[in-house]
């Protein structure tokens, strides 16, 4: 099996996941809800009641055999150009006498 392919299956799988995690639990509503009335004197207004219902989600853990990249890195010294940034600070003395 390629990498490409594992790499797309496991797109999938984390896809339907999170498309289970996302829709896997009922809500149901158990009261109406109620607008206010519109008036100059309004009454206030009422949010409906619902029961949710979760859906239970076990993680585990299990151990596998995997084909994994052995890379091999190595590192060398080079000279390259890099920001040099200073800030000076306005002095406190000259900030104050400007207001």
């Amino acid at each position: 099996m390629s990498n490409m392919t594992n790499w797309k299956k496991s797109i999938v799988a984390g896809s339907l996941l999170l498309a289970l995690t996302a829709s896997g639990c009922t809500v149901k509503q158990t009261e109406e809800g109620k607008m206010p009335e519109v008036n100059v004197s309004t009454t206030p207004g009422n949010m409906p009641k619902v029961d949710v219902d979760p859906a239970t989600v076990e993680i585990k853990t299990e151990t596998k055999e995997v084909e994994v990249p052995d890379v091999d890195v190595s590192t060398e010294t080079k000279e390259v150009a890099v920001p040099d940034v200073d800030v000076k600070m306005p002095d406190e003395n000259n900030a104050t006498e400007g207001n």
